[in-house]
């Protein structure tokens, strides 16, 4: 119960970090730093690169969601468990997003012009992703000790 419970917590805390400031960045400390969230980065590129748009939406919102949708229907016997593969799958996609904005801040620190300082929300968005890739694996691991489910 506690597996589940867990799981569907993911479902509120996921929103939560997606408006949280990943970081603070600014042009020279001295002219005040914006915070930056996955709402409000996702609201620039759709200005300006709609494709990359796409692909960020998919990596950040929607296979984190999905995945935990999923996770969630496997554990409460609503969806068969042969989909474990596939929520895997959705998990390493929703990992891909950690990555490249850790290689975006890591770019921005080498220019001497851009100050950038991580925020909470970048840690409470990557926990919730190796949250949800910890349950997946118990959940995996569960089903297979209990082959009654």
């Amino acid at each position: 119960m506690i597996l589940r419970l867990t799981t569907l917590s993911l479902l509120i805390l996921y929103p939560i970090a997606w408006f949280a400031p990943l970081m603070r960045a600014g042009l020279l400390p001295m002219f005040g730093l914006s915070e930056i969230s996955v709402i409000t980065g996702l609201q620039s590129l759709w200005g300006s690169d709609v494709i990359l748009a796409l692909l960020v939406t998919f990596f950040a919102i929607f296979a984190p969601y999905l995945k935990t949708i999923g996770l969630a229907l496997v554990q409460w016997d609503l969806l068969d468990p042969r989909a474990q593969p596939v929520l895997h799958v959705l998990g390493k996609l929703a990992m891909a997003d950690i990555f490249l904005i850790a290689l975006y801040i890591t770019i921005a620190k080498g220019i001497g012009y851009v100050t950038i300082e991580t925020g909470w929300g970048l840690y409470m968005f990557s926990a919730c992703i190796l949250a949800s890739i910890a349950l997946g694996l118990l959940t995996e691991r569960h089903l297979r000790s209990d082959p009654g489910q």
